[in-house]
């Protein structure tokens, strides 16, 4: 069970050179609070304070006052399920978990309903009292494992999605030598709703990759992308005939291992609260690394 409340409000406390700025530039420019957040904020009474007392954004604020503004009440439609977590950070802002592969990230209208990993969030929260609002920040395919940030309330997702950085370790066939960019265009195939492939009709797409480890014709590569296609990862490797071991959507073969092999090994992002970047990593999982070595996980 949670022990760690989700925030309901924020509080800044006006430095020394932000004195005599209109709280509405401070709130929106110096601290990142979005328009809509603040027009929330604005409906409730006492939704904006200074000191505990009632603040418009058009009044001064000076240095040495606390500012408290409330975030948007919180809501959920995801139904709460028993599905396990694996937590590896938490405060009141920001839950991030490991997930494993074979699980969906959100609930969908047809298939999956009350089995994903939002699903889990909610039960979490709801277990601990917590009137839960969730949002995933960094979206991993139901067969890919790794890291996901989740936001608790809109003003973490909204700051989360400036400054997140993501690193990935997939396993792909054939040797590759050299670091490389691929910088190749990806839309939708035009009979199917998920499948994606190259193409000169589509949206920029550009990912950096890094060779780490080769072995018995595969190669264990660390990726970081600049862009955020949908499929981006699987389609590119396929594109220069190197498709994700078990991706058989895409080229890979499944004698191996049957899903794609693609892991979210790290995630860093901005925290706005404590004002620091946080770092976390989670270990390649087992089937993938046993496609290196048969036995050994590769730490």
């Amino acid at each position: 069970m949670s022990s760690v409340k989700a925030a309901t409000e924020l509080d800044f406390a006006v430095p020394l050179e932000c004195d005599g700025m209109l709280l509405g530039n401070f709130l929106h420019r110096i601290k990142g609070v979005s328009q809509r957040i603040i027009r929330s904020a604005k409906r409730r009474e006492l939704g904006i304070t200074a000191d505990g007392a009632h603040m418009r954004t058009v009044d001064f604020i000076r240095a040495g006052q606390n500012i408290r503004i409330l975030l948007p009440e919180p809501s959920c439609t995801a139904e709460p399920a028993d599905i396990e977590l694996d937590i590896a950070y938490e405060d009141e802002h920001y839950l991030i978990l490991n997930k494993g592969s074979g699980i969906p990230v959100h609930p969908t209208s047809n298939i999956h309903i009350n089995d994903t990993l939002l699903n889990g969030i909610a039960r979490y929260m709801r277990d601990c009292g917590d009137l839960y609002s969730v949002s995933i920040v960094n979206r991993l395919d139901r067969d890919t494992s790794g890291l996901v940030l989740t936001a608790k309330n809109a003003y973490a997702a909204e700051l989360a999605a400036r400054s997140v950085e993501k690193e990935y370790l997939a396993v792909c066939e054939g040797e590759l030598d050299n670091p490389g960019v691929i910088d190749a265009p990806i839309a939708r195939v035009s009979d199917s709703i998920i499948k994606r492939c190259v193409s000169k009709d589509g949206a920029r797409a550009v990912t950096h990759y890094t060779p780490l480890k080769r072995f018995n014709g595969l190669t264990l590569v660390s990726i970081r992308l600049e862009t955020g296609r949908t499929h981006q990862i699987r389609v590119h490797f396929s594109h220069i005939g190197h498709p994700l071991a078990g991706d058989d959507m895409y080229g890979g073969g499944t004698e191996l291992i049957t899903r794609q092999a693609l892991h979210c090994s790290r995630i860093s992002f901005l925290h706005p609260i404590l004002n620091k970047r946080l770092r976390f990593e989670a270990p390649l999982p087992n089937d993938m690394s046993e496609l290196l070595d048969g036995s050994h996980k590769i730490n």
